[in-house]
């Protein structure tokens, strides 16, 4: 997806636009603006210089982590709902809507309390199941390197952001998404962000290096759906215990919820 450069001076206009947000996919040009909102876009739009081997503080430029070249190690495909669950319109991630617990999930985990969190209870792909309530937690490995799908068979843009990471944007498509789909990506030089847009009836994909360990949300960027339940949480763990990974939980932490009177 190269960018569009019609005339010497369209690139300063393209770069003002690019840093208010208003060209979000590399196939609408400057002089496209009025056809955006009409036209499917194919990927994220990529700030990209002409010398890609300058660097800042580090020695590390522009493209020089290869993401495109590594196996993904699964694939998560996670499409948004807005379904009826006990009388009440909720939002769901593959027909699961979030509940929060009374213990935070974290302390839950540390200290091993029963009944808090759903283990896996997302299916890994839309599996047309009953639009039902929980508090779902994916287990993940640390340094997997993952595959996402949002899928949105909704009439609204969607938006999802995850905490902890940024990842890479590599497509966006129209109507359902398919492993062929894959053949599109785009696997050089993809823009990373931290919040991707999901176009109506359409879907996103993004590749994501988790190299972070924790408990991190992934949900809704929209407020309410995000309240109603649009969201979920990515458990990254290993069983090798280092301070690199992540510190112990302090032995002045307040602790709430269940966790309230546990030694630590």
């Amino acid at each position: 997806c190269p960018p569009v450069i019609t005339s010497p001076w369209a690139w300063e206009a393209e770069l003002f636009l690019q840093l208010h947000g208003l060209l979000l996919a590399d196939d609408i040009s400057l002089y496209d603006l009025r056809a955006a909102p009409r036209r499917p876009a194919r990927c994220a739009r990529s700030f990209r210089w002409w010398n890609l081997t300058a660097s800042a503080a580090r020695p590390n430029p522009q493209g020089s982590f290869h993401y495109g070249t590594i196996p993904t190690s699964r694939t998560l495909v996670f499409a948004s709902s807005a379904p009826q669950i006990a009388g009440k319109r909720l939002c769901a991630v593959n027909s699961v809507s979030f509940v929060n617990p009374d213990t935070p999930l974290k302390l839950a985990d540390n200290f091993n309390i029963a009944n808090v969190i759903a283990w896996d209870s997302v299916p890994p792909r839309p599996d047309g199941g009953a639009p039902r309530q929980g508090t779902p937690v994916v287990r993940l490995n640390l340094h997997e390197f993952v595959e996402i799908v949002f899928q949105n068979t909704e009439n609204e843009l969607q938006s999802w952001h995850l905490d902890g990471y940024d990842f890479w944007v590599v497509r966006y498509g129209n109507g359902q998404w398919t492993e062929n789909n894959r053949q599109t990506y785009k696997l050089v030089d993809a823009q990373a962000r931290h919040t991707v847009q999901v176009y109506p009836n359409g879907w996103s994909a993004i590749l994501v290096s988790l190299d972070n360990q924790g408990m991190w949300n992934l949900r809704s960027a929209s407020w309410d759906r995000q309240y109603l339940g649009q969201q979920l949480y990515l458990r990254v763990w290993t069983a090798q215990q280092s301070f690199s990974n992540e510190y112990s939980i302090p032995t002045n932490a307040i602790l709430c919820g269940r966790a309230v009177g546990l030694p630590h």
